[in-house]
């Protein structure tokens, strides 16, 4: 019994320490290989298998001639060249106006710093007695540091950094807007020809209205006389249609009649307005202009006296410097040359009005116009007034109009 039960656990362990392979003594005969044939079930299985990949070749290829190809006209081609042309000008006038924006506050803030800090040189070498070289080192940097804000005041007032940066934005806003309008004629479809070339004269103008580079092509900062900007391409006007009572692609006699007497409430009243207030901008302007660098060079000159006994020679170049300084900062931190320009891009915007609308009036051909409705919903919209109340506008005018021109002068006072 004890020899049965050591043989029990030397072979469980010895099964447990290492893996041993067991042959079974019962073999069990190997069958034979037999090849069934095919049911009917698998074969149509296989046999869409097997065609599956060609069915869904000769779909694909069916639905790719099938679909159509969308094909662009001429037209739309060099639409889509005119915006991406476009599109570069709004980043690049976006950028430059930026840059211009830079320039106004850094040289405002250096030449304001050099002539303040002349002024004290000059105060404190007012000051100092004898004629030793610390009197002469006082004068002569002073003198040269007003001389150095003479140089750069000249450049500041000839270029207006702040009109320049106005120009810019008023470049990015219109091409911005001349990109909604060819997006809006791509969307609408089938452009013509002559969108093509509308789209490209606009480009024009507005290059010419507002140039980026500085030397050669750069707006006159001082004109002779206040113009308002212009941006847009003119038109040739044609012969006057004869009057027609009969609705005609939204046109009317009384439409046209309307559209007259805005054009001459805008002439007397808008134009005239922003004509004024542009010289008076101008006129102010061109004073600081001048009285800047004067101050700054009655300094420089008044710095080199200080110290020979008179308290006149001290005192010169003490309320030049102060007087230039002010100056500076009224003009450039004040920013006048942007109102100057703000008055020119406002006088434009009416005289575009005036010009549309005279070039509308002047289409012989009544299917060319735009339509009527449409147009006078356009001129309420960009003067700020519903169409009924451009109506009553018109209406007021041409009823003062018949009164007398103190009337219309009247009028023309209280419209707006």
């Amino acid at each position: 019994m004890a020899s049965i039960l050591q043989t029990t656990v030397l072979t469980c362990c010895s099964l447990t320490s290492s893996k041993r392979v067991i042959n079974a003594a019962i073999h069990l005969p190997q069958l034979p290989n037999i090849s069934l044939p095919p049911t009917k079930i698998q074969t149509n299985r296989k046999q869409q298998l097997d065609h599956q990949p060609l069915i869904l070749e000769k779909n694909n290829s069916q639905i790719l001639h099938d679909e159509p190809k969308q094909q662009y006209s001429n037209s739309t081609v060099q639409l889509y060249a005119v915006l991406e042309a476009v599109l570069d000008r709004v980043e690049m006038h976006q950028n430059i106006g930026e840059q211009r924006n830079n320039w106004n506050t850094l040289l405002l803030n250096s030449i304001n710093m050099i002539t303040l800090t002349a002024t004290t040189m000059s105060g404190v070498a007012a000051v100092t007695s004898g004629e030793g070289a610390p009197l002469l080192a006082l004068k002569l940097s002073s003198a040269l540091l007003f001389s150095a804000a003479t140089g750069l005041l000249l450049i500041m007032n000839k270029i207006q950094p702040s009109q320049l940066t106005e120009e810019q934005r008023n470049a990015t806003r219109l091409f911005k807007q001349l990109q909604t309008q060819i997006q809006t004629t791509i969307a609408i479809g089938n452009p013509s020809e002559e969108d093509v070339k509308s789209a490209m004269e606009k480009v024009l103008a507005l290059d010419k209205a507002y140039p980026l580079p500085l030397l050669g092509a750069m707006l006159e900062k001082f004109p002779a006389k206040f113009e308002p900007a212009t941006w847009w391409p003119t038109k040739k006007g044609k012969t006057q249609s004869k009057k027609m009572g009969k609705m005609k692609n939204g046109w009317s006699e009384e439409l046209e009649m309307e559209m007259r007497e805005v054009v001459e409430v805008i002439k007397r009243k808008d134009g005239e307005d922003y004509e004024r207030l542009g010289n008076i901008a101008l006129k102010i302007n061109k004073s600081l202009a001048v009285a800047g660098p004067l101050l700054t060079g009655i300094a420089a000159i008044g710095s080199s006296f200080i110290g020979n006994g008179s308290s006149l020679a001290a005192f010169v170049p003490l309320l030049a410097g102060s007087l230039a300084a002010a100056v500076n900062t009224f003009e450039h931190g004040g920013q006048v040359g942007m109102v100057f320009e703000m008055y020119r891009t406002s006088g434009g915007f009416f005289k575009l009005l005036e010009t549309s609308i005279e070039s509308t009036l002047g289409e012989k051909d009544l299917e060319k116009r735009e339509n009527g409705e449409l147009f006078e919903m356009k001129m309420a919209l960009k003067l700020g007034r519903s169409v009924s109340n451009l109506r009553e506008l018109a209406s007021k005018s041409a009823s003062y109009k018949m009164k007398g021109v103190g009337d219309m002068d009247e009028f023309a006072s209280k419209i707006f």
